[in-house]
């Protein structure tokens, strides 16, 4: 997905590269912190008793799928520290079969057709701070760009005041939101946020 590129920030130095099979469990840790738990809560309803995070490495693992380490980009220095999960969203019809926790999503989705989507974006606790976050922003951008996307989107969480503030200041605009439909997830927030950057 994306070449090799160095990153420095006081002293520690994070190379990008492509993600693989092998890293299919921090890639699971990534997304249910990006995701603020909604992951694993799904995963362990899939489980059916069994372990919650070995779906969802099963899951990174997989060739094809949204969530795919063919779909991932990380950041690491001497371990993976970041990550950035994305793919052009590609118009498509309502899926009725579609669990009630995603028809938002796929609302917010459809009115960002043709751009380049920021499925996930996360940094590990210990490494924020380091402007990891504003550079796989950066490589998002370039990734829409070099495969003719319009421009890039995500959907944040009306309750992540951070994380939304650094994608205003990276030039994302909320265009539209949904409320959520939490089912049994306990997680922060009333309304799903699309924001853009054309």
């Amino acid at each position: 997905m994306a070449e090799k590129a160095a990153y420095s920030d006081e002293g520690l130095t994070a190379e990008a590269r492509p993600a693989t099979k092998e890293d299919a469990g921090i890639l699971a840790q990534l997304v249910n912190m990006a995701g603020d738990g909604l992951p694993l809560y799904l995963w362990t309803k899939m489980a059916e008793g069994g372990d919650p995070w070995e779906v969802g490495r099963q899951r990174a693992q997989r060739e094809e799928g949204s969530f795919s380490y063919r779909n991932a980009v990380v950041l690491e220095h001497g371990k993976v520290l970041a990550c950035l999960i994305g793919y052009p969203i590609v118009p498509s019809l309502p899926d009725p079969d579609t669990p009630a926790m995603f028809v938002p999503f796929n609302m917010l989705e459809a009115l960002a057709a043709g751009s380049w989507y920021v499925n996930v974006m996360a940094t590990l606790p210990e490494a924020r701070g380091r402007g990891f976050g504003s550079r796989l922003l950066a490589m998002a951008d370039a990734i829409a760009e070099a495969t003719g996307c319009t421009g890039t989107s995500l959907i944040v969480s009306d309750a992540n005041a951070t994380a939304r503030h650094l994608y205003e200041s990276s030039g994302y605009r909320e265009i539209a939101s949904e409320p959520m439909i939490k089912e049994g997830w306990t997680g922060a927030g009333e309304n799903w946020v699309l924001m853009v950057k054309p």
